[in-house]
């Protein structure tokens, strides 16, 4: 009898032991299903994320798209009011062209003086289509400016930088908590790679001009140093000029620096929103004056 219940024993206690290993293999297997299964619910989430940032990203590159497409349509406007006007002069030109020949007797001293009148027509339709085409090439390079500034600056607050096409030129808006201390005309270190990222785009065009103003709001300001906020004003605008030559090499005779105190406000000064606003430092980029001059002198020969 005992001879029969050993080997029973045996494969019993043989059946135990392989039962048990498949179980740990088994709960090993599910503990690797586990894990694998809480690693994909993890990429998942960050591709959701991912996904979230990059409509936003979309969102907001739709809105510049649509706003230069309106600046641009603004502009278009412009060029064909001016072309309006050539026509005009050209259909006057003509009328002349016809009374002239429709007389049959004309005296010497009538027929220079229409003969002077078609000159002055001819050079003032030149001069329309010469500043037409001027305007045209100082828009596009506006576009192209205020298009490498925004892209240059994405990564700065709105409430910071402030980038539009003012008057035909670009004005760049620094707050003046980016850039200064209260009371202070000392740059921050976190400005100056502002406005080095400014300074690099800036160098691209070395034929335009730069002006800086500074400009506060109302509270009276008296230091040892400071007599009032056009003081104040005129140290920060020539502190920014200064790092814009000194340690990102702009030209010192492309720039300008200006203070304006509190005297030109955004918005109003009676509350802390409008006095932060009023508080800023703008970078102006402009065409070279004596080029604009030139442009505005009348062609050699023109009539009066």
């Amino acid at each position: 009898m005992k001879k029969i219940l050993l080997p029973l024993l045996a494969i019993v206690l043989l059946a135990s032991c392989v039962s048990k290993k498949k179980f740990n293999s088994m709960q090993t297997e599910r503990d690797d299903i586990r894990l694998s299964h809480s690693k994909l619910e993890e990429a998942l989430k960050e591709c959701d994320r991912d996904k979230a940032s990059l409509r936003t990203d979309l969102e907001t590159r739709g809105n510049q798209l649509a706003g230069r497409e309106a600046e641009l349509s603004a502009e278009r406007s412009r060029a064909k009011a001016l072309e309006n006007q050539i026509d005009n002069l050209q259909g006057t030109n003509k009328n002349l062209l016809d009374r002239l020949s429709d007389l049959s007797v004309i005296s010497k001293q009538g027929a220079e003086s229409i003969q002077k009148s078609l000159e002055a027509i001819n050079q003032q339709s030149n001069y329309i289509k010469d500043l037409t085409g001027t305007i045209q090439r100082k828009d596009s390079v506006n576009l192209a400016l205020v298009m490498n500034l925004k892209r240059s600056l994405a990564d700065v607050n709105d409430e910071d930088v402030n980038i539009e096409v003012k008057k035909g030129v670009v004005y760049i808006s620094l707050s003046d908590k980016m850039l200064f201390n209260s009371g202070s005309y000392t740059i921050k270190p976190a400005a100056e790679t502002v406005l080095g990222k400014i300074a690099r785009i800036i160098n691209d065009h070395n034929d335009l001009d730069i002006l800086v103003e500074g400009h506060t709001d109302n509270v009276p300001i008296k230091t040892d140093f400071l007599k009032d906020n056009w003081d104040l004003s005129v140290m920060r605008s020539t502190a920014v000029v200064r790092l814009l030559q000194w340690k990102y090499d702009v030209k010192p005779e492309r720039m300008t620096a200006g203070g304006r105190g509190q005297h030109v406000p955004k918005t109003t000064n009676d509350t802390a929103d409008g006095k932060s606003k009023n508080r800023r430092t703008e970078i102006i980029i402009l065409p070279k004056l004596d080029q604009f001059f030139k442009l505005l002198e009348p062609q050699q020969g023109g009539g009066k």
